[in-house]
């Protein structure tokens, strides 16, 4: 007679936690909590988890914890997702800043990036924080600053945490596992000449002299392609010259070139061979960015696949290229909505990634 009621009680904890998950989430999608505008949230999760009787600390707008039996003999798991959001895109017919439920979803600016996941999270944080004898430790971060990759966020939190072995990080991904994640290297491109006026064919044209690199980087193709990333892709999005008259030769021309970087190169190989191939100046922005991958026999992947999970690799860049550890991204909602007018998430999705995610680490907790 005790399993039926066990069960019925781990029921009513599982409901507990995915109402709470979702209060939570209205809460956040109301605070406006653009990237290094965070503060407001920052402070209604800690508010959160003192009212759950969970000890926090705070670095600038980002909140950590470690679960209340953590013990330093032990391996260590990180649970991350973020709470800054994009700026509302202009198609928004709703008000971003509040929460309405209708058919099964919850609009709201971030409720799909990456609100969802962050309570998702926080919730299977909450089932096992205050749980005796696990294998592992458990740190939780809901970071800030992740849609503009700054400083002041993940990477600004990572030196004041114990070690971390291994981590989850919150995306929406259909409850999908995202086992590796390409790297985006941004480089600024200038060709120098000098100005003169066009009618007496003085000078010389920096915009002529930067074309044939133009074209290079609309045809060059790096040889190793990834199975799950695909090839390394570069985009030239911006072109300007130093001059805005008809009449004068521009003397600097300036380029701006995405280059997204499967796991099979590292920016050093790939800046190597543009600076080699092109005459302009070439120079990376930063090399923060860079692409990951996490082994398919990994424990976390392991543990994915025995829920039947399927894996992939992911084209967006996450603050998961920010760390020094294996990770999986994975979380509910759709990387389709980010970012979208009107952005939602349907409230099932929270429910099923707070017991994916609590299966998922019951199945690490009690591996083999």
């Amino acid at each position: 007679m005790a399993q039926p009621n066990t069960i019925q009680g781990a029921n009513k904890e599982l409901q507990f936690l995915q109402n709470e998950a979702l209060q939570l989430l209205k809460s956040l999608i109301a605070i406006p909590s653009f990237s290094k505008e965070e503060f407001a949230t920052a402070d209604c999760l800690q508010d959160f988890f003192s009212k759950h009787n969970v000890l926090w600390n705070r670095v600038k707008h980002n909140i950590w914890s470690k679960n209340l039996y953590f013990d330093p003999a032990k391996p260590t798991i990180l649970l991350n997702s973020h709470h800054d959001t994009v700026k509302p895109n202009k198609g928004f017919t709703l008000n971003p800043f509040e929460p309405i439920e209708k058919d099964g979803k919850l609009f709201g600016l971030g409720s799909n990036d990456a609100g969802g996941c962050l309570v998702s999270l926080i919730a299977t944080y909450l089932y096992f924080y205050a749980k005796e004898g696990l294998t592992y430790n458990l740190v939780f971060v809901a970071s800030a600053e992740e849609e503009i990759s700054g400083t002041d966020g993940i990477e600004l939190i990572l030196k004041d945490l114990p070690k971390i072995d291994f981590g989850i990080v919150g995306e929406p991904t259909l409850l999908e596992m995202a086992i590796a994640e390409r790297g985006l290297m941004v480089l600024d491109v200038e060709s120098t000449g000098k100005a003169g006026h066009a009618a007496r064919e003085e000078g010389e044209n920096a915009l002529y002299k930067i074309l044939p690199d133009l074209a290079w980087f609309s045809t060059y193709v790096f040889e190793k392609v990834s199975p799950l990333l695909g090839a390394v892709k570069m985009s030239v999005t911006v072109i300007e010259t130093d001059n805005k008259q008809h009449n004068v030769v521009p003397s600097t021309c300036k380029m701006v070139v995405d280059v997204r970087v499967n796991e099979l190169y590292r920016f050093e190989e790939i800046l190597h061979t543009i600076q080699a191939n092109v005459n302009a100046k070439v120079t990376p922005r930063s090399l923060r960015l860079r692409s990951t991958s996490i082994a398919q026999d990994h424990i976390l992947i392991k543990a994915g696949t025995k829920l039947g999970k399927g894996h992939y690799g992911s084209v967006t860049t996450s603050d998961k290229a920010l760390m020094p550890f294996p990770t999986l991204k994975m979380g509910p909602g759709d990387s389709a909505r980010s970012h979208s007018a009107d952005e939602f998430i349907f409230i099932q999705e929270i429910e099923t990634g707070i017991q994916t995610y609590i299966q998922l680490l019951e199945n690490i907790l009690s591996y083999e």
